[in-house]
C-alpha cells in the first residue's frame, strides 16, 4: 500500500515517501515521509493502526524519506505499542534515531513519569544499521537489502521482500541500478520510485 509518494516538494496533495506491506497480520514499513502515521491509520487496516507499526526499513537518509520516523517512534510509543521499534536502515540510522530520543527526552520522560505511566520499552528502538544481503528473516517473510545509486549517499538501499504470495521489491530512491534489475528477477510487483 503506497502511504506517500511525495517528494522535497510541498506538495498539499501528496504525503512523504512510504510504503506498506501487510503479510498476515504484521506490518511492514518501507521509508518514513511525513505523514506516514496518519496515512497508515486512515487505511482502517489493523495491522497499520499507529501501535502496529513495529517494523520499518529506510532506504536512506535524506529528510523526505525520514521526517515521520519521529512519529512512528513516539505516536506508536504514546498509543500503547508494547515493544521498541525495530528500525533498518543505512550507517547513521543509529545516530539519527538517538538525537530524535534526545530531542524528546522531556515528552518522553513525562510520558513515562508522569501522569501517563507509559510503558518504557515501548521508548526504545532497535537500529539496525545494514549491510546488503539478508537483513531480516522471521515466519514467513525474507527481507534483503541491495545498495542503490542515489546521488552522492554513501549507502542508500532498495529491498526485496519475500512472502508466501509475493516477492515485492522496493527501489529506493535511485538512478538506473543494474541491482534493481537483479533484485526484481522473478520478483511479481516492482515499487519504483520516481522524481522528475
Amino acid at each position: 500500500m503506497i502511504l506517500g509518494s511525495g517528494t522535497p516538494v510541498s506538495d498539499p496533495d501528496r504525503q512523504g515517501p512510504s510504503v506498506a506491506i501487510v503479510v498476515g497480520d504484521v506490518s511492514f514499513v518501507v521509508d518514513a515521509g511525513v505523514g506516514v502515521v496518519r496515512r497508515a491509520a486512515a487505511t482502517k487496516i489493523p495491522a497499520l493502526k499507529t501501535r502496529n507499526l513495529k517494523r520499518v526499513f529506510i532506504t536512506h537518509l535524506h529528510s523526505d524519506h525520514t521526517l515521520g520516523l519521529p512519529d512512528l517512534i513516539l505516536s506508536g510509543a504514546v498509543l500503547h505499542r508494547e515493544e521498541p521499534i525495530a528500525i533498518w536502515g543505512p550507517r547513521g540510522l543509529r545516530e539519527m534515531t538517538d538525537h530524535i530520543f534526545a530531542a524528546w527526552k522531556k515528552d518522553i520522560d513525562l510520558r513515562v513519569g508522569g501522569l501517563e505511566h507509559g510503558d518504557a520499552k515501548a521508548y526504545a528502538a532497535d537500529v539496525h544499521e545494514i549491510e546488503p544481503g539478508v537483513v531480516y528473516r522471521e515466519g514467513n517473510v525474507t527481507v534483503r537489502a541491495f545498495k542503490v545509486n542515489h546521488g552522492s549517499w554513501d549507502e542508500a538501499y532498495g529491498y526485496r521482500f519475500e512472502t508466501p504470495d509475493r516477492t515485492i521489491v522496493f527501489s529506493g530512491d535511485t538512478a538506473p541500478a543494474d541491482s534493481v534489475i537483479d533484485a526484481c528477477n522473478g520478483c511479481d510487483v516492482l515499487v519504483h520510485e520516481v522524481y522528475t
